[in-house]
């Protein structure tokens, strides 16, 4: 039993469950919490940022690299509301994440007091937990169950309120053990009935999502799709699960993805999807499975989500890690029946990432061409975000991502995501190049965030694409409404000047020979850097032409 303030309590309680790093925008709700964070200045790093929703961002990025939950301190009210976006992202992302938010001292509470909201009831739909801590006594236990609900099952975010005048009182409290997250362990006889159910298939594909994939996790599904031959897709932005460059490597399940692999994912009569939720994205609007449809075998960690969406033939409750450590033990099948399939499916990935050359209109920056030129750069273990938007095809499509690669981004369509990713991403691994893609509506959003790079020395490179509007929408208004849009369109300033007169790297690139010597110059400095890309507002998506979008109707 120690006496601290509440403060020192939580920052304690932190310390104990290895949080090693905060991301913030300082607010007075919490400043007891602040003053405690300055005596372990030392052990948790504390990075400003320039707003919540961007400091929200970098807490779920840093979840996703580093496997532990990713933390958020921000003010009540107004503060909270804008790091809401972060925890809309964890929820559907399956991100473990920490949203500390200060409250209204308690004796002020209920009667609208200055940027009161119930918390608790606020974020209820969005987080997988929410409450409020109502006594200092009561904080050790409450962030200790924080960190293993965010953990537990179907990974996701945990919101706590902590009152103002709670972080500044005393109590006399003893710290709360960290509580062990279960991982649930694959049932032996399913185990054993889905190595039958594989024996017997003559053309099954297994489809990779979701969070848990540890590098041992990555490894053990390398290893048992290289011994028995099988193709492997991946869901919307977890383009990284497997080495693309794995001869069983198949493709994304996307926003547009090729429909070859759409077709062929129908065409299977075995999918055994590990990990995801088999949401709305990859399943293109819930209609790849069902009958006459592949035998489904899906593997979760919570079996309150399977067949929430799907029924499935077989239903394995269990962690990713553990039931790829037990599928990595199981005997060789074999590929020998489904090699022509799988060697079909790679060939057709190969075929679809190789830029498009005609058939679309001349783009001042072609950024096919581009993204290539990036890949032959890039190093073996660089860190790749996106934004929100349609140019983020480009890297998902043309960019080799696993093996030593990451790529992070918001499943959820956040804008505004690539820039904090990023930041957090370099600050994790401050060895690492980090590459992020970003729009000119996303770096509307957040690229302010680019100071914060500069105050901490994040030396990461930012990638917009600059179209002056926002394009996914314009395509959606030409495909339905064509020749009708209307609130897309974007007057946009240099964001090359921008970053200079941020202090950062600025670069323009309005050819694609121009693209190569920008970013080497970008590398070469070390620093924060902007190269902004001029594409032919024409060129909308990697797989289709605003005229052809009208041309459709």
């Amino acid at each position: 039993m120690r006496t601290r303030t509440g403060g020192r309590i939580v920052v304690d309680a932190l310390r104990a469950h290895g949080c090693e790093r905060i991301f913030t925008v300082p607010g007075e709700s919490f400043l007891g919490l602040l003053d405690a964070l300055y005596d372990v200045r030392e052990t948790i790093d504390v990075v400003t940022c320039r707003h919540e929703g961007g400091a929200g961002f970098m807490a779920e990025a840093s979840a996703k690299l580093t496997g532990r939950p990713g933390v958020c301190v921000v003010s009540r009210g107004p503060g909270a509301c804008n790091a809401a976006i972060a925890v809309h992202t964890a929820r559907q992302d399956l991100t473990p994440m920490l949203l500390l938010i200060g409250q209204v001292s308690r004796p002020l509470r209920g009667r609208e007091a200055f940027q009161e909201v119930d918390h608790a009831r606020f974020f209820a739909p969005l987080a997988k937990h929410a409450e409020e801590v109502s006594r200092a006594e009561d904080l050790p236990a409450a962030i200790a169950r924080a960190f293993f609900t965010a953990e537990q099952g179907r990974a996701g975010p945990v919101v706590l309120a902590l009152p103002e005048d709670l972080l500044r009182e005393e109590a006399a409290v003893a710290d709360v053990d960290t509580l062990p997250v279960d991982l649930p362990e694959p049932d032996p006889g399913l185990m054993e009935r889905l190595h039958t159910m594989l024996g017997d298939a003559e053309r099954p594909l297994v489809i990779t999502g979701g969070g848990g994939w540890t590098e041992r996790a990555r490894a053990d599904l390398d290893r048992f799709a290289d011994v028995n031959g099988l193709a492997v897709a991946c869901t919307f932005r977890r383009n990284d699960i497997l080495d693309n460059d794995h001869p069983s490597f198949v493709g994304a399940l996307g926003i547009a993805p090729d429909p070859l692999l759409v077709n062929r994912i129908r065409a299977a009569d075995l999918v055994i999807a590990i990990g995801t939720r088999l949401g709305e994205v990859p399943t293109q609007g819930y209609t790849l499975f069902g009958p006459p449809g592949p035998t489904l075998v899906h593997v979760y960690p919570d079996g309150r989500e399977i067949g929430r969406v799907f029924p499935a033939e077989l239903a394995i409750e269990a962690a990713v890690a553990p039931f790829m450590a037990y599928l990595a033990r199981l005997a060789p099948i074999g590929g020998h029946r489904w090699h022509d399939w799988t060697a079909a499916a790679r060939a057709d990935y190969l075929a679809d990432r190789k830029p498009l050359i005609g058939g679309e209109p001349a783009a001042d920056v072609d950024l096919g061409q581009a993204v290539a030129i990036l890949d032959g750069f890039l190093s073996e273990d660089a860190i790749i975000t996106v934004d929100a938007g349609n140019f983020s095809g480009w890297p998902h499509r043309f960019l080799r991502h696993g093996g030593g690669r990451r790529l992070l981004g918001a499943c959820n369509g956040a804008m505004g995501y690539g820039i904090p990713a990023a930041l957090a991403a370099k600050r994790a691994f401050p060895q690492r190049e980090v590459i992020a893609f970003v729009g000119d509506g996303g770096f509307g959003m957040t690229g302010a965030e680019l100071l914060t790079a500069l105050q901490i020395g994040a030396g990461i490179i930012v990638l917009v694409c600059n179209n002056s509007m926002y394009g996914t929408i314009r395509m959606h208004q030409e495909r339905r409404y064509p020749g009708r849009p209307v609130a897309t369109a974007l007057t946009n300033p240099s964001f090359a000047d921008i970053a200079r007169a941020f202090g950062a790297e600025g670069f323009l690139v309005e050819d694609t020979a121009a693209f190569a010597p920008a970013l080497e110059a970008a590398r070469k400095s070390g620093r924060p850097a902007v190269i902004e890309i001029i594409p032919n507002p024409e060129q909308v998506s990697t797989r289709a032409a605003l005229a052809s979008q009208r041309a459709t109707r």
